[in-house]
């Protein structure tokens, strides 16, 4: 099999996804997903007529976000008419799928030159909404719409579920929230000490002047008094009528004996922002013919599922899966990236896995940066890539849990 090398990884910064706060709330999705994609461009010299294919992601594929971002985007971005493009969902992990199947498409030998990446503009996603709420849409529900299905794999919300694995696992809210502190703490750390310059690209304006250069959603004044304050944010969407039933009650239709506490808060789930992501991941054929020196590879993927009526446990089992498929081990493992979707995913995480919590989220995580669904993936992949750079470590896993029960991961090597 062939392999498949990484050559380059931008992002841009994440914007507060609130309609008409965030920095970058006003700006078109394309032009977003353009900006990342201009940049891989540029920064390899890459001659695009040359370009395989554009894998992207995007979870919200409604109004300006639908209609196949990632090739309308390549077009705004200047690409030759050659370089085609599609666009996937699998939820929160888009953004690791774009990426593992660029790479598999390279290892299969039938591509040796793709873009992957992701784009997430939640801020639109939210505008959408309630536009659609407005004019008497009822929003989408995780239901299948499948009435047997449903019975057989009620779903919930997130917020709830993290709630829900919280209450089963034990797990306190002290805890949940020292969690919390520790990713702002270490993202303002990685900021102030220009851990992620390497990779960040600024978002321009259509005039040319300056939309956002830096990462706009942390807040490194947080502290463990200011996170106790704040009233758990999912009990009264717990018990909201959704059709006849509620959440709670689609939890406690798979586990009637559970009594779900409320835990998580603005500060200790993932931050609603604007982003984008790309990685150009190419064959070893095509990085001697181009110039281009690989910075890393492509070891191994996994897709996994795992129960949908608690939605956010799939990450443990996709990383051993993942391992089993590299015929590595978890000592073998020198940065770990896992979304922080909720406090309790990446608490779970280390603990089912019995991880050394310095090498997981060593620059802070979702909690303190921000998680725009579609593109987190990709972000994180060059976030542990630029990480294992800066302190030498061999080996990188990343994961994330999705809507669904589903985790993709993969495994990257830093080469020298």
């Amino acid at each position: 099999m062939a392999e498949a090398y990484i050559i380059d990884a931008v992002r841009t910064p994440r914007g507060v996804g609130k309609p008409g706060k965030g920095a970058l709330s006003h700006l078109h999705p394309q032009h977003l997903a353009a900006t990342v994609l201009k940049a891989i461009k540029e920064r390899n010299n890459l001659d695009t007529s040359t370009i395989d294919d554009i894998v992207w992601s995007t979870s919200s594929q409604n109004g300006k976000q639908g209609g196949d971002l990632g090739r309308m985007s390549a077009l705004a971005a200047g690409y030759d008419i050659s370089a085609s493009g599609t666009t996937l969902d699998r939820f929160c992990g888009g953004g690791i799928t774009s990426v593992n199947l660029a790479a598999a498409s390279v290892m299969s030998g039938m591509e040796d030159c793709v873009i992957a990446g992701g784009t997430e503009m939640m801020s639109y996603a939210a505008a959408f909404a309630a536009e659609q709420a407005n004019a008497g849409i009822p929003p989408r529900l995780m239901g299948s719409g499948n009435a047997a299905l449903d019975v057989l794999h009620p779903q919930s919300h997130q917020g709830v579920c993290g709630d829900a694995i919280a209450s089963m696992e034990g797990i306190s809210r002290e805890e949940l929230d020292a969690l919390a502190l520790t990713s702002q703490e270490r993202a303002a750390r990685a900021i102030r000490q220009g851990r992620f310059d390497k990779s960040l690209v600024t978002v321009y304006n259509e005039d040319g002047t300056v939309a956002l250069d830096h990462e706009e959603f942390p807040r490194p004044e947080t502290t463990a008094e200011g996170l106790a304050s704040l009233k758990p944010a999912f009990t009264g969407l717990a018990d909201f009528d959704i059709g006849g039933t509620t959440f709670r009650k689609q939890i406690n239709r798979r586990y009637p004996d559970l009594e779900i506490q409320h835990f998580h808060h603005a500060g200790n789930s993932s931050g609603v922002v604007d982003g984008a992501a790309a990685l150009l991941i190419v064959s070893e054929g095509y990085a001697k013919a181009n110039g281009l020196k690989p910075r890393a590879r492509i070891v191994a993927y996994a897709n996994q599922g795992d129960d949908p009526t608690l939605m956010l446990n799939a990450p443990v089992p996709a990383a051993k899966k993942v391992l089993a498929k590299a015929g590595l081990t978890k000592e073998d493992i020198d940065v770990w990236e896992i979304n922080e979707a909720f406090a309790v995913v990446a608490e779970k995480f280390i603990r089912d896995l019995e991880l050394d919590r310095d090498k997981v989220n060593i620059n802070g995580g979702a909690m303190a940066l921000g998680h725009p669904i579609g593109a987190t993936g990709s972000i994180l992949i060059g976030t542990a890539l630029d990480e294992l750079e800066r302190s030498g470590g061999r080996y990188g896993l990343i994961t994330m849990c999705a809507a669904g029960g589903m985790a993709p991961a993969v495994i990257i090597e830093r080469l020298d």
